[in-house]
Order: C-alpha cells, then sequence, then structure tokens
C-alpha cells in the first residue's frame, strides 16, 4: 500500500473533493465564496465572435483583444474616440451564451510591452439576461463607479457586491477628463444552474415599532419596483443568507434587516404572499429550498403552509402543490425550508406563503431540477459547442429520477470506498513517522532540534502535499479567491519541501501547544525565541491566541493582582455584536458612568454624563474550565499594558457570569473599514465627494502602529494577527493595536482554514511562521510590512490577492529556497520609494536582517 505514496493519496483527495462538489450541487444553493471561476475571456474559451465592442479605434484594437492577461493585436480594447466625462456610450460587451452568477470582474489596460499607456480609471457595468433590457449595476450603497486600474499592466479584481445573473455584460470606461482608454477584462463566477430570471413580489416593508426601524425591503431588486416588484431578480438570489438575528447584517455598515426582504400580515387580507417565479426553459422541478427567519420573539416565523401552481405552456395547472412545514417554536435560528416539489414540468411557478405570525422573512429562494444536476461540470461540456454554451436540445436533460438516485448511489459508495482507502493510508504513513522519529531520537542534537521543527508542522505539512501543481491542472475553470467570504481547503496543494527537515539555520521557535516548563533557547540578534514549551498562547473569548507570552514574562504579569474595577452590568448597553468565537463573544457597547471606576492615569476626553463607546469580551457561561482559568489571565496580563498606541483593559465584570472584560473601542471602528471608506487626496476624491485621508496622517498613522509593537515587543510579547482590521481608529487618526479580526465574518476571507488545527492569517504571515509555525518579534515585523501595504492602498485590496490561497502558500516555499523566484507585494501607487525600502526589509528573508520596531518607528517619524 505504500507505493501509493502522497501523490495517489492527494489524487484520491481531489477525486473525492469533486465527487462531493458533484453531489453538494444537487442539495445546496448558489455560494458565493465559491462561484468565483474565470468564465473564459482570459483562457479563450469565450469565442472571439462573443465579444463586440460600441466602436473601436482600428482593427489591432477590437472588441476580441480586450481579454485579461492578452498582448494580442495591439494590446487591448480601445474605443474609436477620446472618452469624455458626460459621454457614456462607449462599451466593450460580453456574450456568455447562457445565463452566469457573475461575482468578480477584473480590468487590465493596454501596455503592448511598453508601447501603450491606456487604461480606465473607472468604469460601469451594464448587464441583461435577455439582450433587450439593460440593467445598471450599483453596489449595496447604491454606487454605480468602479474603480479600475492605476496603470496599463496590473490587474486589478473587485467583488460585485451584490453579485449579477447576466448574460449579457457590458464595460463603460468612465472618466473625470477627456482622455484616451483601453481595457482587457474578465468576469468571474459560474453558471447560474436554477434556471430563473424574475421573480415578481410584493414590495418588502419596515418594522416601524422597532428602535432603530427594521427595513426589510430587497434593496438589490434590479426589476421594476412601484406597488410591487416585476421582471427582476435581488437579494433573493444573492446567495447570501441571513443570520439568525435579522437586525444585524452580512454586510457592513448597512441598515437593520438588510439581508432578508419581509411582509406583515396586517398588510394581506387574505393570510398570504404570493411570489411567482420565471424561468429560462419548461423544467423538471424537484426541490425548492426557502430560507426563513424564527425569531418568534419578535413575532417572526417560518411560513405556516405554501400552495404552489404551476405552468408548463400557456395554462396553470388547476391542481395546486401544498406543503406543510414542521412548527418550531423552541429554536430562533433561521433556516432553510425544503419544498418537495414532485417533479411537476414548469416554466413557472405561483407559490403562496401563508403567515404564522405578524411578520415573514426571507432571504434565499432557490430552485432544483434535472437541469441543474446535470449541467454542472468542472470543465466545459463537450457538446461540440463553445465551452459556455448550452445546447437548446439537451438529452440529458431528460433523465427521470430513478437515474437520479441511482447515480446518488453510486457515489456515495465510491466516496466510502475512498474514505476507507485513505484512511488505511494516512494510518500507514503515521505509523512510519512515528517510528521513523523514534529512531531518530538517538542522533545529535541539531538534528533532534531539526526534526521538532518538523513534528510540529506536520499536520499542516502533511495538507500542503500534492503532485497535481497549477500548470498541470485539467480543469479549464481554476477557482480564483482573490477577496472572497470562504476559504476551501485546497485540492492541488504544493508538495512538502523535504528540505524544511533538513535546515538549522532558523531556530526552533514558538507554535500552538503551552507546557509547564521554563526552559528558554538562546537569544540571537536581539530577538527573543523561546521553544514551544516556553510559551503560554492564552485561547480567548473568540479563540484567537492573539498575544503570544514567554511563560517567564506571565508569571511575572499574571502573579500580581488584578488592578481594574468591578463595573455594574446594568450600566452597559449592548449596541452590536462584533464577532464571536468557541468560548465567547466580542460585543460593542455603551457605557454609563465609566469615568468614575477609570484609573486616575486613564483619562477620556467625554464629558462625565456622556455614555463611553467600550468593547466588551464576554466568555459564556459553559465555557470549560480551561477557557474560564485562561480568561482570567488574559485579564490580568491586558491590565498591565499600558500604552498609548494598545487597547487599554478598563474594567471587568468577573463577580458573577458570564465573565466580562470591558476595553476601549475608537469611535470610528476599524482602520480596513475606516481607509476603504476613504480615498487619497486629488482629483478622483473631488469628483465623488469621498472623504480623503493626507499622505502624511497615513504615515502618522503607521507610526504610531509601530511604536504600539515596539511596547508588545519589549514586553517579548508576539502579537501573531497584526493587521488593518486589528487597528482602531480614534479621533484625529489615534491608532490602537487591539485583537477583534478574527472573530469577526467580516475578516473571515483573511485567514485560511486547516481542517481540525487552525484558523492562520497566511497572506500577513512570515514564511518561518508559515512552514515552520514559529511566531516571533520577526515575524511581527513581516506583518507589520503587509500592515503597512494596506495603509497605503487605502485597504482597497487584500494583499496577494491574484493569488489563491494555494499559491500564497507556494510563495512562502519559494522565499525558503530563495532562489529569487519569490513575489512581492508591488509598491502603491502612493507610496514612495523609501517607504516601500522599508517594506521590502520587513520581508528579507533572514529573520536577523529585519529592522526591529525601535528602528521602523524611527524611520516612520522622520
Amino acid at each position: 500500500m505504500h507505493v501509493f505514496g502522497m501523490k495517489h493519496l492527494w489524487d484520491f483527495l481531489f477525486l473525492l473533493l469533486i465527487l462531493l462538489y458533484l453531489f453538494g450541487v444537487i442539495t445546496s444553493q448558489v455560494n458565493p465564496g465559491v462561484c468565483r471561476y474565470p468564465l473564459g475571456m482570459s483562457g479563450g474559451q469565450i469565442q472571439d465572435e462573443d465579444i463586440s465592442a460600441s466602436s473601436q479605434w482600428s482593427e489591432s484594437t477590437a472588441a476580441r483583444y480586450g481579454r485579461l492577461d492578452f498582448e494580442e493585436g495591439d494590446g487591448a480594447w480601445c474605443p474609436e474616440i477620446t472618452v469624455e466625462p458626460d459621454n457614456l456610450k462607449e462599451f466593450l460587451q460580453i456574450d456568455l451564451r447562457s445565463l452566469h452568477f457573475i461575482t468578480l470582474v477584473g480590468t487590465q489596460g493596454r501596455h503592448a510591452g511598453g508601447i501603450g499607456n491606456e487604461f480606465a480609471q473607472m468604469y460601469k457595468i451594464k448587464y441583461s439576461r435577455d439582450g433587450s433590457r439593460w440593467i445598471s449595476w450599483r453596489n449595496r450603497q447604491g454606487k454605480q463607479v468602479i474603480e479600475g486600474n492605476r496603470n496599463a499592466y496590473d490587474i486589478v479584481l473587485k467583488d460585485l457586491e451584490p453579485p449579477i445573473i447576466a448574460r449579457f455584460v457590458r464595460f463603460m470606461p468612465v472618466t473625470d477628463h477627456s482622455m484616451n482608454v483601453c481595457m482587457r477584462v474578465e468576469l468571474y463566477g459560474c453558471e447560474w444552474l436554477d434556471g430563473l430570471v424574475s421573480y415578481n413580489s410584493p414590495v418588502g416593508e419596515h418594522m416601524s415599532l422597532s428602535v432603530p426601524p427594521v427595513y426589510v425591503n430587497d434593496s438589490v431588486y434590479d426589476g421594476a419596483i412601484i406597488h410591487s416588484m416585476t421582471e427582476g431578480l435581488g437579494q433573493l438570489t444573492d446567495g447570501v443568507c441571513g443570520l439568525d438575528d435579522f437586525t444585524q447584517s452580512h454586510v457592513y455598515n448597512v441598515w437593520p434587516g438588510y439581508d432578508y426582504v419581509g411582509w406583515s400580515n396586517e398588510s394581506f387580507p387574505s393570510g398570504y404572499v404570493e411570489i411567482m417565479f420565471e424561468f429560462d426553459r419548461t423544467r423538471n422541478f424537484t426541490t425548492m429550498k426557502v430560507h426563513c427567519n424564527n425569531m418568534f420573539s419578535w413575532h417572526v416565523k417560518v411560513f405556516r403552509q405554501v400552495v404552489c401552481y404551476f405552468r408548463s405552456e400557456l395554462d396553470w395547472e388547476a391542481v395546486p402543490l401544498s406543503f406543510t412545514p414542521v412548527v418550531d417554536e423552541k429554536n430562533p435560528s433561521a433556516r432553510f425550508i425544503t419544498v418537495n416539489l414532485a417533479n411537476h414540468m414548469a416554466s413557472a411557478i405561483k407559490c403562496q406563503f401563508y403567515f404564522a405570525d405578524v411578520w415573514m422573512l426571507f432571504s434565499e429562494i432557490t430552485f432544483q431540477s434535472d437541469t441543474a444536476m446535470y449541467n454542472t461540470t468542472l470543465a466545459p461540456p463537450k457538446t461540440g459547442l463553445p465551452p459556455n454554451t448550452q445546447p437548446e436540445d439537451d438529452p440529458t436533460h431528460k433523465v427521470d429520477d430513478s437515474n437520479t438516485r441511482i447515480l446518488i448511489g453510486c457515489l456515495v459508495a465510491i466516496i466510502f470506498i475512498l474514505v476507507a482507502i485513505i484512511v488505511i493510508i494516512l494510518w500507514r504513513q503515521v505509523w512510519q513517522k512515528m517510528l521513523e522519529k523514534a529512531s531518530r531520537r538517538m542522533l545529535d542534537d541539531e538534528l533532534t532540534a531539526s526534526l521538532s521543527i518538523q513534528s510540529e508542522t506536520f499536520a499542516f505539512n502533511h495538507n500542503q502535499s500534492s503532485a497535481t501543481s497549477e500548470q498541470e491542472s485539467s480543469s479549464t475553470y481554476e477557482r480564483i479567491f482573490p477577496l472572497g467570504p470562504d476559504y476551501q481547503e485546497p485540492s492541488r496543494l504544493i508538495c512538502k519541501l523535504p528540505e524544511f527537515a533538513q535546515s538549522s539555520e532558523e531556530p526552533v521557535s514558538t507554535s500552538t501547544a503551552a507546557s509547564k516548563s521554563t526552559t528558554t533557547t538562546a537569544t540571537q540578534d536581539g530577538v527573543p525565541h523561546y521553544a514551544e514549551a516556553d510559551i503560554v498562547n492564552l485561547q480567548g473569548v473568540t479563540g484567537s491566541n492573539t498575544y503570544a507570552i514567554p511563560a517567564l514574562t506571565m508569571d511575572l504579569l499574571s502573579g500580581k493582582d488584578v488592578v481594574v474595577e468591578e463595573f455594574p452590568r446594568k450600566m452597559l448597553t449592548f449596541k452590536e455584536k462584533l464577532g464571536e468565537g468557541q468560548f465567547g463573544e466580542v460585543h460593542l457597547c455603551e457605557a454609563e458612568g465609566m469615568q468614575e471606576f477609570m484609573n486616575k492615569e486613564f483619562a477620556f476626553d467625554i464629558p462625565e454624563d456622556q455614555p463611553v463607546l467600550v468593547a466588551v469580551k464576554m466568555l459564556r457561561s459553559d465555557a470549560n474550565k480551561n477557557a474560564r482559568n485562561d480568561f482570567l489571565k488574559e485579564i490580568k496580563i491586558m491590565s498591565r499594558l499600558k500604552d498609548p498606541n494598545i487597547i487599554r483593559l478598563l474594567a471587568v465584570c468577573i463577580y458573577s457570569d458570564p465573565l466580562c472584560m470591558i476595553t476601549e473601542y475608537m469611535e470610528n471602528g476599524d482602520l480596513n473599514q475606516f481607509l476603504s471608506r476613504h480615498e487619497p487626496e486629488g482629483q478622483l476624491a473631488l469628483l465623488s465627494d469621498t472623504p480623503t485621508v493626507s499622505f502624511s496622517n497615513l504615515c502618522y498613522m503607521a507610526a504610531q502602529i509601530a511604536s504600539g509593537m515596539k511596547y508588545l515587543s519589549s514586553l517579548n510579547f508576539v502579537h501573531r494577527d497584526l493587521a488593518t482590521r486589528n487597528c482602531l481608529v480614534g479621533k484625529n487618526y489615534t491608532i490602537k493595536i487591539a485583537d477583534f479580526g478574527m472573530s469577526r465574518n467580516l475578516y473571515s476571507g483573511d485567514y485560511y482554514r486547516i481542517q481540525g488545527r487552525a484558523v492562520l492569517p497566511i497572506r500577513w504571515m512570515s514564511w518561518e511562521s508559515i512552514l515552520l509555525g514559529k511566531f516571533t518579534t520577526a515575524s511581527d515585523v513581516w506583518a507589520f510590512g503587509v500592515t503597512l501595504w494596506e495603509i497605503l492602498n487605502f485597504c482597497k485590496e487584500q494583499p496577494y490577492s491574484q493569488l489563491t490561497d494555494e499559491q500564497v502558500i507556494e510563495n512562502t516555499g519559494e522565499f525558503f529556497r530563495d532562489q529569487k523566484r519569490q513575489i512581492y507585494l508591488p509598491q502603491p501607487v502612493l507610496c514612495p520609494d523609501s517607504l516601500y525600502k522599508i517594506m521590502l526589509n520587513c520581508w528579507r528573508r533572514n529573520t536577523k536582517e529585519r529592522p526591529s520596531f525601535q528602528e521602523i518607528h524611527r524611520a516612520l517619524l522622520e
């Protein structure tokens, strides 16, 4: 069995993932975080005849040359005339031949090997499902203009929030002054398997009795909205399921109730809401899934009954289908209700949803049909037609339900067989590793230290093994996850680097486990390195090991009494949940009378009669004993951190459950969101009336972060998650370093998930942290370089946004090998050479050559 090796193991795993994917699409709705495949402009699957334009400068700049990352012809599509600010008639159009769910777009200018220098600084998107009615895309805040390129060669990727469902897409360059424009583009998404082209329903309402009012209207509906919504799609098809608490939202900075569309029974004397669904063709429907809120404390419940009518040709069937879900008055969680449609053939469905209480709220409605099952492939169908073309008469659409059950049964059987084989292979591999490790313990100290690195990162490196590279992939479509909310377990992973186990250049350092041992390793180049046994990682309320603390340092700090006072819980007003983790939650609160409980050395610039904005970390009452002990230790540690650029612990609530610690919170939120809502000073900002931040203030904020990290490093603290999402902004650009980022759904896309192990911010981590599991002050310096890059890009782009997670990890291997093939983050447009040099120094391969935070702080002040 050993001859299979790791290559065959991952081949099996990849096949298993494909089978699970094929099985999953039969039963689940579209996922915007996964539906991110290039649709064929750069790969050539979209044919030349499907690319058109309003005009062209010359034959060599025709529409067919507007393909992302292609240099054919004169290097891009260029319109015939100069684009003017008031002229939005020029466009590049793509016909996808069938409906697609589009989540991401990419644009590029004309470089042509240095000959060209034309690009679109801004653009708009229009789309159509039938080629006759064109819709202007707007983001969730109502803006139409998308920020484009800053130069002629870089590819800029932009998430479409909300996604669009369309066959035809137009890119329309926008300028603030007369200029020549050229474009290359790509669309990312997947085929729209539901086949739904519109839904007609009553307009969503608002709950005026709540404070603030909760608006459950369909704010992104792209059809006509008068007394009802007609001929459009919106939030019921955007792939985003609402939260259990409908007053909260997945989307930052929107109103309560945003994720849901809802109606009150007071507006419907008939006792039901009628929604009609129109499809692209007659289909054989198996199920309808409706995501409903069930927060019955607000008089919101799942529908009591649904009655559906079917139209196959021109007439509606006389006998409807009726379905009654199980009533649940104990669990307030939102959930999908699956309605069996009993293989009705229809091109339109009209459903009447009956109220079970005062309110009924839906966030997603999806349909499954036999067409959806058999049109799902990881590569384009081999039909002889263009890859994105759907044949009008496909015999696979007519397979009956018995064949479906046989297919599912075969897939399940194959999956069980593969799992059994994989378990056997894994068991043999692990057993062999254990024998090798036992035999090598008798070798010299250097080899033992090297093996300890390999053992610590065994499971991680084990999951990174694969013989299939990106270039060798036979799949025509490849997923791109530059800004997505979820990261998948990779299907094609980098090969293990055996030289890791042979390297003794980097000393063993911190990892994830804690121990009672107090033996430290040698200190080199002024940066303390601690063996695994010497590091105490507090689990933390949200599951984030934010500060890695030397055991000796923690003993000295935590041995003293807590110097913060007990705060009355009744004086806390909860405003918003900031995040949650395995053991607790983080809430944004207002605290009344906090000034009276504060240490004299800490002062608020808020009058005593006004409430203070605070963050409250709350331990769940059912947390285990270890979590409670860690929570109390964290309070002791946090009470000793006193620096103007570190979030301070203000008070605690520990006399009764749930245990709480109350920390500062800054009125402008986190730095990532703050900068993303601002623009650099200049003409573009003036034109869009967007608030600006000057370059000097950017440097001032970066210097404050360096100062706070200087303080932490002086205490031998390693932050391990330094990023703009973990920096809070106060008045006059004051910055304080915090640790809330990992717990927030908003930033889940910044963390790479390893099954059963860790959640890692790999795009901010040094190569030695990813590959060797080593976290030191030097790795914090690396993360500071990435944070500085974020700041100078105004947080408009995720680091390495053009690389998938697997490619980011591959790139760390290039840093390890140091053969000059590693990819660095590019120099931001606003960044002078002196600041970019600081970044590059932070990303040096050798930890000894990276600057200290003292040196960084001094350089930023200069």
